[in-house]
């Protein structure tokens, strides 16, 4: 397999070191087959020359190198490129290759994650009655900054907080202490800080300085900090796709799974969550014969309305482990990532083809993009590019449809 080197910015403080390393060590466990590498900008070791120099000899040439870096900043623009084109330089074979891979960005796992760490740090805050200032690095790169912001939108309408305020700690403004000053004026006096930061350091030392002197001067207000997104499942697991993305672009080879039309008819399929993507894909489980069972507190009302016509059973509840009992095929599209996992890993246990909607590289079956023209039923399956798979499907279509309507067989005067 070829070697993959996550490329990190650095850190003097030796949490942050251990912490980096940790998560390090967790995405090796996640590819055992894989040479796993660290490599950082600066302040620690290896550098990125030298790693990607031992990792390209390793590897027969070849190398894959995930930055490790939540925005489009000047490191991933340019400070690990200059990096890589060193240990290009460095390594024995004058033919090496490497796969730079886009930066993390911002991923529904890390979402997910952050906003798990706000409800720690809220101490059962309700959170329409919370504020959250947002807080990135900020840099010199405009449109990493506006990413920034982009995301606090979505922490905002994903995690129903009464307003999240983006700020940064650095370079750009507003600076934290002007985003307090921006919420407290909005009337906010219950406010969490949310570092969007991978791991402790500098960064975040400055950010609890901050707030405690901002605190110091406004004792009607309480502000609590969230930790560090740090070593964790959601990071690791989004470290891990950027690498299979590259491989498989690397190999020329479609995502890695083997086609198969699966006979349903008859046969018990677990649906896990009735929002928008079970609202999509149960249709087409009833087209084929399925028996669907869906289990969610609440439904959309086109799942309302199957169950309604006892076209599938709707179980208002929480998904559990038992509802996989006899299933034969299981879709877990929950919005609650860790509820997609555990159904995951029982369908593992139980040997259930299961498809999770949130990250599909975790489930062991996906779902194609379809269509069904002249008799066929066509698939596309790629590799987390479903706009590229729906082009595909689509123009595979089309061009079937015109076979089919120029065939002879298509016209009863020609047979």
């Amino acid at each position: 397999m070829i070697p993959l080197v996550i490329a990190g910015h650095g850190t003097r403080v030796p949490e942050g070191q251990d912490e980096c390393r940790r998560l390090v060590q967790r995405v090796a466990r996640l590819m055992p087959d894989v040479r796993v590498s660290d490599a950082y900008v600066e302040l620690m070791t290896p550098t990125i020359p030298d790693a990607v120099g031992e990792a390209l000899d390793a590897g027969d040439g070849h190398a894959i190198v995930v930055p490790l870096m939540l925005g489009a900043g000047g490191h991933v623009l340019d400070d690990i490129p200059d990096g890589i084109q060193a240990g290009r330089a460095q390594a024995s074979r004058a033919d090496a290759t490497l796969t730079y891979t886009a930066h993390l960005g911002p991923d529904p796992r890390l979402r997910a994650a952050v906003r798990q760490r706000i409800a720690t740090a809220s101490q059962q805050w309700a959170p329409a009655e919370t504020v959250v200032v947002f807080l990135g690095r900020g840099c010199s790169v405009a449109d990493a900054n506006a990413d920034h912001a982009r995301l606090g939108r979505l922490l905002f309408e994903e995690g129903g907080y009464a307003d999240v305020v983006p700020a940064f700690i650095q370079v750009t403004r507003p600076s934290l202490i002007e985003g307090l000053d921006r919420a407290y004026a909005n009337g906010a006096r219950q406010v969490i800080v949310s570092p969007n930061f991978l791991f402790p350091g500098r960064l975040e030392r400055w950010m609890r300085r901050d707030a405690d002197a901002w605190l110091a001067e406004h004792p009607d207000a309480v502000v609590r900090v969230a930790d560090v997104i740090g070593d964790c499942e959601e990071l690791a697991g989004v470290v891990v796709d950027r690498y299979r993305a590259a491989l498989a672009a690397a190999s020329g080879y479609g995502a890695p799974v083997y086609l198969a039309g699966l006979d349903l008819s008859g046969r018990k399929v677990l649906v896990a969550g009735a929002g928008r993507v079970a609202t999509r894909r149960v249709p087409n489980l009833l087209a084929v014969g399925a028996d669907v069972v869906v289990v969610a507190p609440e439904a959309s009302t086109e799942i309302a309305a199957l169950a309604q016509a006892a076209r599938l059973t709707w179980l208002r509840r929480d998904v559990t482990a038992e509802d996989a009992a006899g299933a034969w095929y299981i879709l877990a599209a929950t919005d609650v990532p860790n509820v997609n996992e555990k159904l995951a890993t029982v369908a593992q246990e139980e040997r259930i083809f299961c498809v999770r909607a949130d990250e599909s590289p975790s489930g062991s079956a996906r779902t194609p993009a379809t269509a069904m023209v002249g008799g066929l039923t066509l698939g596309v399956i790629g590799d987390r590019d479903p706009r590229l798979s729906a082009v595909a499907r689509n123009t595979a279509a089309a061009a079937i449809a015109g076979l089919v309507s120029s065939s002879p067989a298509a016209d009863p005067t020609q047979r």
